[in-house]
Formats: C-alpha cells, structure tokens, sequence
C-alpha cells in the first residue's frame, strides 16, 4: 500500500528535507509554513502585500527546504516563459556578445532565462529562427536590423511577444527601440582624422544596404562634405562585418590610383581585417596609412597598433533592452513605444 505522507527530516546542516528525493512544492513549502499555497506565491512574487513576520517564516522555510519555482508549472498558469530572445548575426563578434551580456544580466534579476540565436544575413535562418522563437512563445524579443524585414518584425507583434529593435525609427507599431547614435559618432570619428591633417579618407563597411552599416556611412559622407572633401567611390567598400571582409575591402581600397591616407571600418572588425591587408603589402599605421574602427570591442585595444575607434556602448544596450522588456511583460512600462539613444565616445589611440 502506498503512503501520501510527507516524512520531513534533517540534514547534516539541520535544514529540512523530503523523503525520497522528490522535488519540494509549493504546498510542500505552505504546509511547513503553516500557511496558504496562495500566501507562499504572494510572497514569491512579491506582488501583493505580506506581513513581515509571515514573510519571514515562509522564506526560512523556503531556504531550509531548498525549495525552487517550477518555471514550466509557472508558464502554464500565467502564459508566460519567464524566457527573452536575443536574436543576433554573429555570435562570435565580441560586441553581440557583450549586449547579451548585458541582457542577461538584467533578466535574471527578474528571473528571466536568456536565450541567444544566431541567424547569419547571407542565410535563410531569420526568418526559421524567429518562427522557432514564436513557436515557443518567448516571452520578449530583442532583435538588430541586420536583415529582419517588416514581415519578420510583424510576426513577433502578432504573436504577442514584445519586441526590443537595436535602431531604425521608433515606430509604436512595432514596440521600443535602443539605438546609439551611430550617425553622430562616425562624424566624430572622421571629423578628428580630418582636424589632424588626413585628407583622402576611405570607408569600408558592411553589407551593403544593412544597418548600422549605412548610418555610419552617412556619418562618414557628411563629414567629409562638411569638411568640403569629395567622397570618391573607389575609396569605398562593402563587404561583410568580419575580420575576413576587412581584409576584402583594404585590398580593394588601398589598390586605387591614388592610395588613401586613411581608411574608417564600419567596426573594430573589420579594422582588424584592415590592418592585416596594410601590414601584408608593407605599409606602417599610421604612417603610411591610418585605420580605424567602430565599437570599442576588447580586441581593438590589444592589436598592434592600438586602435583608433568609438565606444558603442554594447553592455549597456542589452541591458536597456533587457529592462525595457521587462517593465513591458510586467506592467511597468508607459503606454507609449519608448526609445533610448545611448551615448558615444570618440576613444584615440595609435593608430591614427
């Protein structure tokens, strides 16, 4: 004949334990407590008032019983995952890696779990991915403009997951957006190479098309007009945000007619890539020609020379996602689409 009794017992520490080795309930937690089921969750979730002592108890009884919510058993009463999505081009470039970071770092504070997808924009998996997210009804998504088209956009609102955009306009339609102000801070950029006498200046960025890259081509191009330099096109180069695509478009731009004395990469990358093109054909940065990047990776200031870039505060992107997400899925947030602009930094260093 099988018992339903709970046998409790003592550890080694003195703490609490179930017989049996199964996994301590929420009841199991109520009835140690001498309490309500209903009363251990308001003091899980911290969602309705509790009075101290009794807070007190159950959360002794909680940490003596080793007790953990169940995430799934939570998911199917609220229709939530308690789970945000991270959807990103390459998750080898340190600059995604840090944004999860800071993602992260947010969410488990609020106890979300962090999911990081990969969806390269020279493939078909975008879109896939953003079904798979959908399918599994995470909760929040945070996603680049690397390639995502309205269709993709449209399909997480639709689903009823929140949706965090890394640029592009604010649209209410389609949720919040975090951007930095890409624009502004590749004009810093070619502005300082212009004050400090560089004249013939050659941009190479990403895939064509795709942002950040064009916004930092803007940046470049009214830079130099402000400057009343011309923007000669076969001083510019689209490739692909690697260090691979770096070495692809400095072989393409410092083979002009007329080499550039300086050369602005759409990131810390594809400087990286530049500098390789430039040390291989014999030719010293920055005296023979500058080069520069964009993101303030930790790779650009342990390359030989030391780079010359601009802080994009990635950490800091994640976690302005991550929040924005959060006060959206809990009730915090206003009723309006928000959007953060976070500041750049203009970071000198050896190599211009």
């Amino acid at each position: 004949m099988t018992s339903n009794t709970r046998t409790t017992i003592l550890d080694d520490n003195g703490r609490s334990m179930v017989q049996g080795g199964s996994r301590i309930k929420i009841v199991d937690v109520a009835s140690e407590a001498g309490v309500s089921v209903t009363t251990v969750s308001h003091v899980l979730s911290g969602r309705r008032p509790v009075s101290a002592t009794t807070r007190a108890r159950v959360e002794d009884v909680i940490q003596r019983l080793g007790y953990q919510a169940d995430p799934s058993a939570r998911g199917l009463r609220t229709q939530r995952t308690r789970t945000l999505g991270l959807v990103v081009p390459d998750i080898t470039n340190p600059f995604n890696t840090s944004i999860a970071a800071g993602m992260q770092e947010i969410a488990l504070t609020h106890e979300y779990l962090t999911v990081v997808c990969e969806a390269p924009m020279d493939g078909p998996h975008l879109p896939a991915v953003i079904r798979q997210l959908v399918a599994r009804r995470i909760d929040g998504i945070v996603i680049g403009r690397y390639g995502a088209t309205r269709r993709d956009l449209d399909r997480i609102v639709a689903s009823g997951s929140k949706l965090v955009r890394l640029g592009g306009r604010l649209e209410p339609a389609l949720g919040d957006v975090v951007r930095a102000a890409e624009t502004e801070g590749m004009y810093d950029l070619v502005s300082h190479l212009v004050s400090r006498g560089y004249r013939r200046i050659a941009f190479i960025g990403g895939a064509p098309g795709v942002e950040p890259g064009e916004e930092r081509f803007a940046g470049y191009r009214k830079a130099l007009e402000a400057a009343g330099l011309p923007v000669p096109g076969e001083l510019v180069a689209w490739t692909g945000f690697t260090r691979e695509g770096g070495r692809a478009g400095a072989t393409t731009v410092l083979s002009a007619t007329e080499r550039p004395d300086a050369v602005v990469c759409a990131n810390d990358l594809i400087a990286i890539g530049a500098l390789d093109t430039a040390r291989a054909a014999g030719l010293r940065v920055p005296h023979d020609v500058a080069i520069t990047g964009y993101d303030d990776i930790e790779a650009a200031s342990l390359v030989s020379p030391a780079l010359t870039t601009v802080l994009n505060p990635a950490r800091e992107i994640g976690r302005s996602a991550a929040q924005l997400l959060v006060d959206r899925l809990d009730g915090d947030g206003p009723a309006t689409a928000r959007e953060i602009v976070l500041a750049h930094r203009l970071v000198p260093r050896e190599s211009a």
